[in-house]
C-alpha cells in the first residue's frame, strides 16, 4: 500500500494520521519530536492506540519522501508555505499535494507554486488535541476535495475513496473553490466567536451568542452575494447551524489556539471576507469588530 506523509501534526493531522493508518503506511512530520504511540478518542468514546512513524522535518529522508502517494499539509494557514518549504528539496517535484488549511489565500499561492499536483480539502471533521500523545475525534463531518482548476478528477477520487474507507467520508468534487468559500463562511460564524468567549461549538446556539452568530451570517450572505458565491442547499443559515450541531462538543480550531497561546487564523478566515466587503462597498462591522479583536487593535 502506498505512504502517505501528513504534515502538520496538530488535532486535524492526528486524526488523518491514526484514521489512514488502519489502511496503508502513514508517516507524520512535525518541527518536533512526537511519541510515536498516539491515541485516538472516537466520537463514540472508544479508544484506539496505534504505533505511527513520527518524524520531524529535519530527519525526513529523500528515500521515505519517494515513496509517498500524497502529503496532506494539515499545517495552520500561516505556517502553510514554510512548513513546505522545510520539506520541499527532499519531495518529488511531481508529488501530490493536499491543502487542508482554513481560509481562502495560501491555497491558490501553493497550487500556482508547486509543481505537482494540487488539491484542496474542506472538512467539518472534529477534532482536538489530548496532550503530546492523543486526539479526540469530536465529531464526524464531511470532507470535499478537489483541484482549484477542476483538473486532477481521477486523483482526488482517489484520495476521497481512501479517506472514506479510514473512516473519513470524504467526496470528490469540480467545484472545491466554491466550497472553500463556503467552509469559509461557517469559519468565520463559529471559530472567531467560540474563541473569544471560549466557549464549544454546540454553546453558540444560546444567547448571548447566538444573535452574534446570526450577524456574522448576514454580513457573509451579503458578502457571497456579491462575490457571486452560490448559497448552500438549504441557505447559509441552515449551512452553519447545522455545522454547529454535527461539532457541538468540539473546541474549534481558533479557541485551541487561544487556549494554547498560538497565532490564531483569524487574518486567513476573516482577511479574506473583509476584503471582498471592501471591493463591494458593503459594511461589515460585525467581521471587523472581530479581526480587529484577535488582530491586537481592540
Amino acid at each position: 500500500m502506498s505512504l502517505s506523509l501528513i504534515l502538520g501534526p496538530g488535532a486535524l493531522g492526528r486524526l488523518l494520521a491514526l484514521r489512514l493508518a488502519e489502511q496503508a503506511p502513514v508517516t507524520l512530520i512535525g518541527r518536533r519530536p512526537l511519541p510515536p504511540r498516539q491515541a485516538l478518542t472516537t466520537p463514540e468514546g472508544e479508544t484506539l492506540d496505534r504505533e505511527l512513524d513520527c518524524r520531524t522535518t529535519a530527519t525526513l529522508t529523500r528515500a521515505l519522501a519517494a515513496e509517498a502517494e500524497c502529503l496532506h499539509l494539515t499545517t495552520k494557514a500561516y505556517a502553510a508555505e514554510a512548513a513546505l518549504a522545510a520539506v520541499a528539496d527532499r519531495l518529488r517535484p511531481d508529488l501530490p499535494l493536499v491543502l487542508w488549511q482554513n481560509g481562502f489565500g495560501v491555497q491558490q499561492v501553493l497550487a500556482e507554486r508547486w509543481t505537482g499536483p494540487v488539491l484542496c480539502a474542506t472538512t467539518t471533521e472534529g477534532a482536538f488535541l489530548a496532550g503530546d500523545d492523543g486526539v479526540v475525534h469530536a465529531g464526524h463531518g464531511r470532507t470535499l476535495i478537489g483541484a482549484l482548476d477542476g483538473r486532477h478528477g481521477s486523483l482526488a477520487e482517489r484520495l476521497a475513496d481512501r479517506l472514506t474507507a479510514a473512516g473519513l467520508p470524504a467526496t470528490p468534487v469540480e467545484d472545491i473553490r466554491v466550497r472553500l468559500w463556503h467552509k469559509l463562511a461557517v469559519n468565520a460564524a463559529i471559530n472567531p466567536l467560540v474563541a473569544r468567549f471560549r466557549i464549544r461549538n454546540g454553546q453558540l446556539r444560546d444567547r448571548p451568542f447566538r444573535p452574534m452568530v446570526e450577524a456574522v451570517i448576514e454580513e457573509v450572505a451579503a458578502i457571497m452575494a456579491a462575490e457571486h458565491i452560490p448559497a448552500p442547499e438549504g441557505g447559509w443559515d441552515c449551512l452553519v447551524w447545522t455545522v454547529v450541531s454535527a461539532t457541538g462538543n468540539n473546541r474549534a480550531s481558533m479557541l485551541q489556539d487561544v487556549l494554547a497561546g498560538r497565532p490564531t487564523e483569524h487574518a486567513a478566515i476573516l482577511g479574506p471576507l473583509l476584503a471582498a466587503g471592501r471591493r463591494h462597498g458593503l459594511a461589515t462591522p460585525t467581521l471587523a469588530a472581530l479581526h480587529a479583536r484577535f488582530d491586537g487593535s481592540t
